[in-house]
């Protein structure tokens, strides 16, 4: 069967005095997944597990990021996590920086092509 993406979401989420980017890479994807009560697979009439989910984050220090933690996220679903340079950090006055995260949260499914 052919792979087929059926859903894109976006999110944004920020670490604002800890410079945590794995809980602004957390927040990011929650926020992408929360905008929208995501129910494609009761749409094709297919399990909650056979969602193909890539979650596709960016942040200025992905080795800072930690991957199986993002995974604990998802209640469902076959969950791929890619982390790549992206997002911002903003230097804070004083001191400090504020990270921002950004992610795309993309679901597929193998369908047979209509």
């Amino acid at each position: 069967m052919a792979q087929t993406r059926v859903l894109v979401e976006f999110g944004m989420g920020t670490s604002l005095r800890r410079r945590d980017y794995t809980e602004a890479a957390k927040r990011a994807i929650r926020d992408a997944l929360w905008h929208n009560s995501v129910n494609v697979a009761e749409l094709f009439d297919f399990p909650k597990d056979a969602m193909q989910i890539r979650a596709e984050v960016g942040v200025q220090d992905p080795d800072a990021v930690d991957r199986d933690a993002l995974l604990e996220i998802f209640p469902y679903g076959q969950p791929e996590i890619h982390v790549t340079k992206g997002g911002l950090d903003i230097t804070k006055e004083g001191g400090g920086q504020t990270v921002i995260a950004n992610a795309a949260i993309i679901v597929s499914f193998d369908m047979e092509p209509v």
